[in-house]
């Protein structure tokens, strides 16, 4: 049986590029359209989606809005956003998204979001999905290269608004997983960047150590060694907020060896 699938977004050519794309994945079907959030919310109530592409800035209403509406019904379906503004990711999370896609995206990342979304829970330890039934492996994503060179500019690319900054691997802190994506820590700021935790650490190399499955540490950065009270180590970082990040118990060993002690 394929998902059905409902396109929330105000502009007609967004629209319209979202129900191309989805026709190239047979197990999902899209049935209906809305160009506002009062108008979705309308739909959504009507018939049982499995999943809504969402836009976040509309009129009458906001997608984290309609989002959050959908939490109290008795068969809520699996929310994919779509949007050319980063800034509401961490909303996003909190109200368990599927994925979030900053426009402009192609289908393979359409792709990737549509096999967490039909296949809840089979993520690896970074947040990052398996294909789900139907959907071909191409069309989710590429695989991982199994051993790509860091990346010679040495600087990441963050979308803000309607511009990319180029921000060098020197100025990032640490890293975090989420869903596919990843937050850059800098000294005085968090970015979210369209590259998984996986993709940053080949991209980075050099000073940057996996502590731990959802931390990517630039070891340039770490001010204080912290043991806790599991066996393991804390992390103290010379960002202005003094975070932590956790050493998970196999990795304390190399850890200590690369630090020098």
């Amino acid at each position: 049986m394929r998902a059905r699938c409902l396109i929330v977004d105000d502009e007609a050519p967004a629209r319209a590029e979202l129900r191309y794309l989805l026709g190239g994945f047979d197990q999902v079907q899209v049935v209906g359209e809305a160009t506002n959030a009062e108008e979705a919310l309308v739909l959504l109530r009507s018939l049982d989606y499995d999943i809504v592409l969402l836009d976040i800035r509309m009129p009458g209403g906001t997608g984290i809005e309609v989002a959050e509406a959908l939490r109290s019904g008795p068969h809520p379906p699996k929310v994919i956003f779509t949007t050319a503004y980063p800034d509401y990711a961490p909303d996003a999370f909190d109200l368990d998204a599927a994925d979030y896609l900053v426009k402009p995206f192609d289908a393979e990342r359409l792709g990737r979001a549509l096999a967490r979304a039909l296949a809840p829970g089979q993520g690896d330890a970074d947040g990052e999905s398996t294909p789900a039934q139907g959907i071909p492996a191409a069309a989710a994503g590429p695989a991982a290269a199994p051993a790509a060179h860091p990346d010679p500019l040495g600087r990441i690319p963050v979308q803000q608004g309607d511009r990319t900054v180029l921000v060098d691997s020197s100025s990032i802190i640490f890293a975090t997983a989420a869903r596919g994506y990843s937050y850059l820590q800098l000294s005085s700021e968090r970015v979210l960047v369209s590259f998984s935790l996986n993709e940053l650490e080949r991209r980075l190399g050099g000073h940057f150590y996996r502590t731990h499955r959802s931390y990517l540490v630039n070891l340039d950065h770490v001010r204080e060694l912290r043991p806790d009270f599991k066996g393991a180590l804390v992390l103290v970082m010379d960002d202005h907020r003094r975070s932590r990040v956790e050493v998970s118990r196999r990795h304390v060993r190399d850890l200590r060896k690369l630090l020098g002690l």
